[in-house]
C-alpha cells in the first residue's frame, strides 16, 4: 500500500511507539488520527505532526470501550473521509505486585487494553475499510507473546500471545476483503511504559540485567519502521514481525491451520 494520501488511525498515539508511528505515517503523507486517553500527550503528537507540515487530529478514546472504539473510527471518517490504515497500539503492563500476588482488579486492565482493545479496534476498523475496498491493520504484540514468555509479567505475555494468534486468524481477510492484518513483536522498547516499569525488586535485578543483555533496548522509531514495512508490503497477512535490537527484522513462522485431505 502506498501510504501517501491515506487516512491512518493510531491508538496509544500520545507517546512511545504510538507517537513514533503517527509521526512516521504523517511524514509518509498520511492524514493521521491520534487516539489516546492522554489528551495532553495526544495533543502534543498532533502538534508535532502539524509543525512538520502534516495533517493530524486528536480523539480521546478508551480502547476498552466498544462505544469509544466505534466513535474513534467514525471520527476518522468524518474528519478525513475514511480509514485506510489502523495501528492498534495502546497497551499497558501489570503494576506491582504482579501475578500471582496481584489482586485480579490490577491485572484485568492488561487483558482489557492489550487484547480486548485490539479486537474492538480491528472489528470496527474492518467495517470502515470495507466501505473503501480494503486497508491495512497492524497490531502491536511482543516477543513475550511468541514463545519467549515473560515471567515477570505473565498476564502481559498472555495478552500479547492473544494478539499474535488473533492476528494470524485474520489472514483470510486479505483474499476476502482486501484487508491485511499483521502484527509487530518487538523486544524491549525504550518507552515511557518501560521506564515506569523499571522497578525490579533486588532479587529480580540479576534476571532483569540478563534480559537486557539478550534483548537490548529498541527505540520507538525502530517499531514505527516495521509498522510501515507491514503496511507497504501487500503480500503480507496474518504475519508477526519480530524485532530485536541489532538484528534484522524477521517474519516469524506462525502455526498454520490444518489442510483438509
Amino acid at each position: 500500500m502506498d501510504i501517501k494520501d491515506k487516512v491512518a488511525l493510531v491508538t496509544g498515539g500520545g507517546s512511545g511507539i504510538g507517537r513514533a508511528t503517527a509521526l512516521r505515517l504523517a511524514h509518509e503523507g498520511a492524514a493521521v488520527v491520534v487516539a489516546d486517553v492522554d489528551e495532553s500527550g495526544g495533543g502534543e503528537t498532533v502538534a508535532q505532526i502539524e509543525a512538520a507540515g502534516g495533517r493530524a487530529a486528536f480523539v480521546r478514546s478508551d480502547v476498552t470501550s466498544a462505544a469509544d472504539a466505534k466513535a474513534m473510527i467514525a471520527f476518522a471518517e468524518e474528519t478525513f473521509g475514511g480509514l485506510d490504515i489502523l495501528h492498534n497500539n495502546a497497551g499497558i503492563t501489570t503494576p506491582r505486585p504482579r501475578f500471582p500476588d496481584a489482586d485480579p482488579e490490577s491485572w484485568m486492565p492488561v487483558l482489557e487494553i492489550n487484547l480486548r482493545g485490539v479486537i474492538l479496534g480491528t472489528q470496527f476498523g474492518i467495517a470502515a475499510m470495507r466501505k473503501s475496498g480494503g486497508g491495512a491493520i497492524v497490531n502491536t504484540a511482543s516477543l513475550a507473546g511468541i514463545g519467549y514468555g515473560f515471567p515477570p509479567d505473565p498476564v502481559y505475555a498472555a495478552s500479547k500471545g492473544g494478539v499474535v494468534l488473533f492476528t494470524a486468524s485474520l489472514a483470510p481477510l486479505k483474499d476476502e476483503l482486501n484487508i491485511r492484518v499483521n502484527c509487530v513483536c518487538p523486544g524491549v522498547v525504550d518507552t515511557p511504559m518501560f521506564q515506569r516499569g523499571r522497578d525490579e525488586a533486588p532479587e529480580e535485578q540479576s534476571a532483569a540485567a540478563e534480559r537486557m543483555r539478550l534483548l537490548p533496548l529498541l527505540q520507538p522509531e525502530d517499531v514505527a519502521d516495521a509498522v510501515v514495512e507491514l503496511i507497504r508490503d501487500d503480500t503480507l497477512a496474518g504475519r508477526a514481525m519480530w524485532l530485536r535490537n541489532g538484528m534484522p527484522r524477521e517474519l516469524g513462522r506462525l502455526p498454520q491451520p490444518p489442510v483438509a485431505r
